[in-house]
């Protein structure tokens, strides 16, 4: 992408506002661009937070693409430092289920369809939100997940699910495929050649935002 392009592609972008989310006091970052027509949440994986770079460019694609998008941490800096909250995927779920059910009450946002992206353990917690009953998911999106660990959840997935990893993260390709026996609902998967883990290589990222923006234009509804 030339200078210029994505100069023009950073303009048109909305400026994320802070957000807080109750009843805990959850951090985010929620970005509307004009006409927006669905918000995405997303789940970063163990160790990130709402300023992941990768989530933070995959969310401005999708931004480009007319989605609104909510970054926030899961987690309070307090309960972040107990190392085994993130790793608890239940309560992971449950703190993304209250956001889903907050962005009800935004203005900017209400009445909008919801879709979940989630990365690594990320996207177990994704999986388990759209799975309860009490949570209106349109759509998923896990990126380089792990949604062995959301366990029986997995088969209570109604919304449409998309499994995205790399080609060369061989271990957690076999966990997605593994994942996808498991589930009932809707749901594919799409490999990224050459991609590792974090989708560090070059353009593997934007081929994830892709698939990504394709999946949620056309389930999101």
């Amino acid at each position: 992408m030339s200078v210029e392009t994505q100069e023009r592609r950073t303009a048109a972008l909305p400026e994320p506002k802070p957000v807080t989310i109750p009843p805990v006091g959850l951090e985010g970052l929620l970005a509307v661009p004009k006409d927006a027509r669905g918000v995405i949440v997303f789940a970063h994986g163990s160790g990130s937070s709402r300023l992941s770079p990768r989530n933070t460019h995959v969310a401005e694609g999708l931004q480009a693409a007319g989605f609104a998008t909510l970054l926030f941490d899961l987690l309070t800096e307090a309960e972040g430092a107990d190392r085994a909250n993130v790793f608890d995927i239940a309560l992971l779920g449950e703190r993304l289920a209250l956001a889903t059910a907050w962005l009800a009450d935004v203005e900017a946002v209400r009445g909008m369809p919801v879709g979940l992206f989630g990365a690594s353990t990320g996207a177990a917690a994704a999986l388990v939100a759209a799975a309860r009953a009490d949570t209106s998911v349109g759509a998923v999106v896990s990126r380089g997940g792990r949604p062995d660990l959301a366990g029986s959840a997995l088969q209570d997935v109604s919304a449409p699910t998309l499994f995205i990893v790399g080609g060369n993260d061989t271990a957690v390709l076999d966990l997605n495929r593994q994942a996808l026996a498991a589930m009932t609902g809707a749901h594919d998967l799409r490999v990224i050649p050459g991609a590792t883990h974090l989708f560090e290589e070059p353009g593997t990222l934007d081929a994830v935002i892709a698939e990504a923006r394709k999946w949620f234009a056309e389930k999101l509804i």
